[in-house]
């Protein structure tokens, strides 16, 4: 007698993530190898192994789509909604924004912002993005991500990172993995000493007020490598290190990915 075969079905396709959608925050997730994927219409890279990553901007809206389309023409949909943030707004009624930059400013910013842009449309195989990150420097929190001024009713820049406080000197270490995309030769005029460095899938970091640079562009870092030191160079009120981060186009916290400072 022939036994009947046994069937196992196999398990439905989906995408999986890891991470709550929120303003700032940023998502691990993993697809079927070989899918690829789109975050509100934009391509998002996916790894041979299935894994990527999503990030949402500062003033995300609430809501965001995400679509899959496997191997086989198979194609996933998964809504996500993003949750707000309580942003520390001060309001200054009586206080004009700043002046308008002057000549010499827009002169040498327009060059530093070019930088920036070829540094940021760099694509590297680093792998730093699958870590858990760590905080370079640990030390008091001075600035956060988010915070904005309004200027008698006229709405200032936001702080586009994370600021930690500490002397002059302090080492700063690689928050995870990655490859130098930019380490600037001198200071720029708002960033100072400004290092850039990219950990894959369109994510990087940026250490901005640096008294020193210990790596140049191309090099190769590890999670926790010695990479500056914490300065006060360009504009800054006194020696503290400025951390922001960026998917692609998107600011994001890097408090969300390096969690609570501990001791």
């Amino acid at each position: 007698m022939i036994a009947a075969a046994v069937l196992i079905a196999a398990a439905p396709a989906a995408i999986v993530l890891s991470g709550t959608p929120g303003q700032g925050a940023v998502l691990t997730g993993s697809v079927a190898a070989g899918a690829t994927l789109q975050l509100d219409g934009q391509p998002v890279a996916v790894a041979p192994d299935g894994r990527f990553l999503i990030a949402f901007d500062r003033d995300a809206g609430p809501s965001a789509t995400l679509v899959a389309t496997l191997p086989d023409g198979q194609r996933l949909v998964r809504p996500l909604t993003v949750a707000p943030r309580a942003w520390r707004i001060e309001r200054l009624p009586t206080l004009p924004r700043v002046s308008q930059p002057s000549a010499e400013f827009q002169r040498r910013r327009a060059p530093e912002l070019a930088q920036i842009a070829a540094a940021r449309d760099k694509a590297t195989d680093a792998q730093g993005w699958r870590q858990r990150f760590a905080w370079p420097v640990k030390g008091r929190i001075s600035g956060l991500f988010g915070a904005q001024r309004i200027y008698a009713g006229e709405p200032g820049a936001y702080h586009s990172g994370v600021d930690v406080a500490r002397p002059t000197g302090t080492p700063v270490a690689a928050p995870a993995d990655g490859v130098v995309i930019l380490a600037a030769s001198a200071p720029f005029t708002l960033e100072g000493n400004l290092l850039m460095i990219d950990h894959g899938m369109g994510l990087n970091s940026a250490f901005l007020h640096l008294s020193r640079i210990d790596v140049k562009p191309g090099d190769p870092v590890r999670q926790g490598q010695v990479v500056g030191a914490i300065g006060a160079t360009g504009r800054a009120t006194g020696p503290h290190l400025h951390w922001s981060m960026k998917w692609l186009d998107a600011r994001i916290d890097p408090l969300l990915l390096a969690g609570p400072m501990t001791p």
